[in-house]
């Protein structure tokens, strides 16, 4: 008498469940970027009006929507024109999307350790204050969006 071999039972959930977080930011991410690309940022109003630019103080962010329309438009140097600092972090996090995406399809989850987490938060918090303080200055009215 043959007995068929049982499938092992793991603890792990299945693929599908893991990839639900995953699927939800690209898709997020995915709408977000159709709903700029159709509805232009650089049209005075369309998505509102920020608090820091009707102020007369451009934030590391000011600019971004219109860089992520641009970036769909695939015209890469306008892009950079709007939000120099949204284009050059936009690749790292392709990459670490990415990542976090290939660990939960293979179940094998991507760990990074505390202290580089700490560390690159800390770095590009440094950066959006650099840039936030270069870009409202004279010498650095070229990163004004």
């Amino acid at each position: 008498m043959v007995v068929a071999a049982q499938p092992a039972r793991t603890d792990a959930p299945a693929r599908w469940r893991r990839m639900v977080p995953p699927v939800a930011l690209v898709g997020g991410l995915a709408a977000a970027s159709l709903a700029l690309h159709l509805r232009d940022p650089h049209e005075q109003g369309s998505w509102g009006l920020c608090p820091f630019a009707a102020a007369g103080f451009s934030c590391p962010g000011c600019g971004g929507l219109r860089a992520v329309n641009d970036l769909t438009n695939l015209q890469l140097g306008a892009a950079a024109s709007s939000n120099l600092l949204f284009v050059l972090v936009v690749p790292f996090v392709v990459y670490a999307v990415a990542r976090w995406t290939h660990g939960r399809w293979t179940g094998r989850a991507w760990a990074v350790p505390e202290r580089r987490v700490l560390a690159m938060t800390g770095l590009l918090l440094a950066a959006m204050l650099v840039f936030a303080v270069v870009r409202n200055t004279a010498a650095g009215a070229w990163l004004a969006p």
